[in-house]
């Protein structure tokens, strides 16, 4: 294959420091509110000893699933050596190390005592999923740190076998920190929404459609920024038949989860709160993650003459990420709004609210950490793609220049 020429972002537009801006202003405003949660406590949020994940949380799993994702492109084109898509590879492994960054930092300034985190890394119970969830995390970001070091070394280029035995290693490693991830709720079996093992795949169909969303976005956003188009013909028609794919199949394991829930009949009550009585979470369930994340992102792809244009793409990527918001919220906060059955077969109720469906109201503060999580990702990429070269040259450059090793 012929060398691919790389650049960093060169850049001094309005448009990149007006987005530096922004994504910086709301990081000072997530670290606002993490101090107002430090130091008045939780109690200035919508989270009670009911429902103890709120929405910082949504943000942070959303986050950190879309980060085993964003490493699709890279995963293709070494594992199973696709060239065309070798240019976006570097891209690629920023962006998964950018996006679990950034759901880590929500996670982080969340707990109220960060100290704690001291606690978490120097303690653990191998019984609970959260610890082993701490060596996943960690183990990926050094992982894909020796990837990219392995694609943009020259010496460490130079040899195909490393790039490939890495490559398949971050492979493999993601797959297994997004499993974990999805055994977080799939091995809660107090909580009826939760107790599911398809909540392993579920959760990885997920991360390859979040991940792969997010990587068109950041392509169309860097065409702007460089006044010329990243994505060749080629790779714009891959990603969007890409997106279908992995679109479908979170449908599918989404359909699978609740079939098999009201096929039991001990689950057959929760199914009725999140799919028929669940208020704002059936809502938000129908609304947000089928007909505005699924139904409609589907429709605007397969359309024949829209469907295959820069536009198309780039719009379905973003409804399909507010899908996966969604998605995220029914999972994590609709799951424990519904009450916890301490009793089969018995009604019970007590002063403390047993058996009643628990009250959730999102506060400003939690909106405002969970969307600085969402603008460290941006802003670890932004800086990174200034300071080192992440991306392809155009295609009429690649002759011009000095290359590095494909």
């Amino acid at each position: 294959m012929a060398r691919i020429a790389y650049q960093k972002l060169e850049d001094h537009s309005p448009l990149f420091w007006g987005l530096l801006a922004l994504h910086g202003a709301i990081v000072l405003a997530g670290l606002g509110a993490a101090y107002v949660m430090e130091h008045r406590g939780h109690i200035v949020t919508g989270m009670d000893n009911q429902i103890v994940w709120g929405m910082p949380h949504v943000f942070a799993v959303f986050l950190i699933v879309a980060a085993s994702g964003a490493l699709n492109v890279a995963s293709v084109s070494s594992v199973f050596n696709r060239p065309e898509y070798k240019p976006y590879a570097r891209l690629s492994g920023l962006l998964a190390i950018a996006l679990l960054v950034g759901g880590l930092a929500v996670l982080v300034l969340d707990l109220g005592r960060p100290d704690r985190l001291i606690v978490a890394m120097t303690t653990y119970n191998f019984k609970s999923i959260f610890a082993w969830n701490i060596y996943l995390y960690i183990g990926f970001l050094a992982v894909v740190a020796a990837y990219l070091f392995a694609m943009m070394d020259r010496r460490a280029s130079r040899s195909s076998l490393l790039g490939k035995t890495v490559g398949g290693l971050a492979f493999v490693w993601r797959l297994i920190l997004t499993t974990g991830t999805g055994s977080i709720f799939g091995w809660l079996v107090a909580r009826e929404t939760y107790d599911a093992a398809i909540m392993a795949p579920l959760f990885i169909a997920a991360s390859l459609l979040y991940g792969s969303a997010f990587t068109v976005l950041v392509l169309a956003t860097l065409g702007r920024l460089m006044r010329h188009d990243l994505m060749t013909d080629e790779i714009a028609g891959k990603l969007r038949g890409l997106l279908a794919i992995f679109a479908l199949a979170v449908l599918y394991f989404t359909a699978v989860h609740h079939l098999t829930n009201l096929y039991a009949s001990g689950h057959q009550g929760v199914e009725r709160f999140l799919l028929l009585e669940g208020g704002i979470y059936t809502a938000v369930f129908w609304v947000g993650q089928i007909l505005v994340g699924s139904v409609l992102p589907l429709a605007a792809l397969a359309a024949r003459r829209f469907g295959r244009s820069r536009a198309a793409i780039t719009i379905a990527s973003a409804l399909f990420l507010i899908g996966g918001l969604a998605q995220m919220y029914v999972i994590i906060i609709g799951g424990q709004a519904y009450p916890l059955n301490l009793f089969p077969g018995m009604e019970v109720t007590s002063s403390f609210q047993d058996g009643q469906v628990a009250r959730y109201n999102t506060s400003l503060p939690e909106i405002l950490l969970g969307l600085s999580g969402l603008s460290i990702a941006m802003l670890v990429a932004g800086i990174a793609l200034k300071l080192l070269p992440f991306l392809p040259r155009p295609a009429r450059d690649q002759g011009a220049i000095p290359t590095a090793a494909a």
